[in-house]
């Protein structure tokens, strides 16, 4: 798998704000979406690089029938220091796995639902394997129930993905450079666990995915100095405050995720990644059987102006992390550029990337 990067981001002690669309400087998120980090990739790329680089980049982008690099969304990854090894949260897809009893009016029903993201173990098991099984369901009853037993899901990490991360709302003061008036206002960030002096505790970040379709060193290594950048100047928002900092491994592929990636029996594929295509080309991809979606709105604002004036960028609708399609999704840059705004394009990455999937088929028959 000499084409696949796994990329862990440390905060430390660092807060974090990863804002979202529509939840206001007082909420934040606890990850950032794959078009963000695209966003700010190519961002602090061009800062490196020429602007014919750059155009390059994007121009294969949108014409190569298989984009230079895929990447995933950021999601949850966390060090156990007493089973010294890592866990990897996966967004749970949106489909059953094999096995589940589907259409019951069952007591974990609630529980199951709440597991948004898995452990790589779990959702190996679930989504490739031996999909749900009866020990899974006691497991999921006791958690509703607030019993403490011991089962394959808490010793996986099932029920701690919450306990990776803490949120906090800062207070701030915004002064009119005009009047001088005074707005007071609040801002939540996302503080992850990080090690003690002592090293002895567990500590937890962000991770994502990086997929280049044929070995292209030179592309890495642009890639791996435009992240030690980004790692200075920060991630999300707030920057200025010394939000978003961090330090990071690039790394080859692990063996456990290997296995998932090779995996030959699957009937679907679920995303990592936010996924955005031509009406016309999604029609072919989807099946009533299989075809199981989230969709969520991505806007923001575009301030690359010399006079810093900030533009509203076109709003975009995409397919969500955990939607399942019959076939690998392929999707591609959507031009975001407002009509006003004539200095160069502004895209948002809808290029999918997708783990092949083993799940339950609904029969509309």
């Amino acid at each position: 798998m000499d084409n696949w990067r796994l990329i862990r981001l440390n905060f430390g002690k660092n807060v974090a704000h990863f804002g979202e669309v529509g939840i206001g400087l007082e909420e934040t998120s606890e990850r950032v979406r794959s078009d963000t980090l695209f966003s700010a990739l190519i961002s602090t790329y061009a800062r490196l690089y020429s602007k014919g680089d750059v155009e390059q980049l994007l121009t294969d982008f949108c014409q190569k029938t298989e984009p230079p690099f895929r990447l995933s969304s950021t999601f949850i990854y966390r060090y156990v220091v007493k089973d010294k090894k890592f866990i990897y949260y996966l967004p749970k897809p949106l489909s059953f796995p094999q096995n589940y009893p589907v259409g019951d009016d069952l007591s974990f029903t609630k529980a199951y639902k709440k597991l948004n993201y898995l452990p790589l173990e779990v959702w190996k098991q679930w989504y490739q394997t031996k999909g749900f099984e009866e020990s899974d369901k006691t497991a999921l009853i006791a958690h509703a129930k607030k019993d403490d037993i011991n089962s394959s899901l808490k010793e996986a990490g099932a029920f701690n993905y919450r306990d990776t991360y803490k949120e906090a709302r800062h207070p701030k003061v915004a002064i009119d450079r005009i009047t001088h008036s005074t707005n007071f206002y609040h801002t939540g960030f996302i503080q992850f666990e990080h090690e003690d002096e002592e090293k002895n505790k567990n500590h937890s970040g962000l991770y994502f995915l990086l997929h280049f379709p044929e070995s292209n060193s030179k592309l890495e290594e642009k890639l791996h100095a435009t992240l030690n950048l980004l790692a200075d100047e920060g991630l999300g928002g707030e920057r200025s405050s010394g939000a978003g900092r961090f330090t990071f491994k690039w790394e080859k592929l692990p063996p456990e995720w290997e296995d998932l990636i090779n995996f030959s029996g699957s009937n679907s594929h679920s995303l990592l990644s936010l996924l955005w295509d031509e009406v016309e080309n999604l029609q072919n991809q989807i099946d009533l059987e299989i075809t199981s979606y989230n969709v969520i709105p991505r806007g923001g604002w575009v301030s690359s102006s010399p006079s810093g004036i900030q533009r509203r960028r076109k709003k975009v609708r995409m397919f969500a992390e955990g939607s399942v399609f019959p076939h690998p999704p392929q999707g591609r840059l959507a031009d975001v550029t407002p009509e006003d705004f004539n200095q160069h394009q502004i895209y948002r990455s809808g290029i999918g990337l997708s783990l092949p999937t083993n799940v339950h088929l609904f029969t509309n028959k």
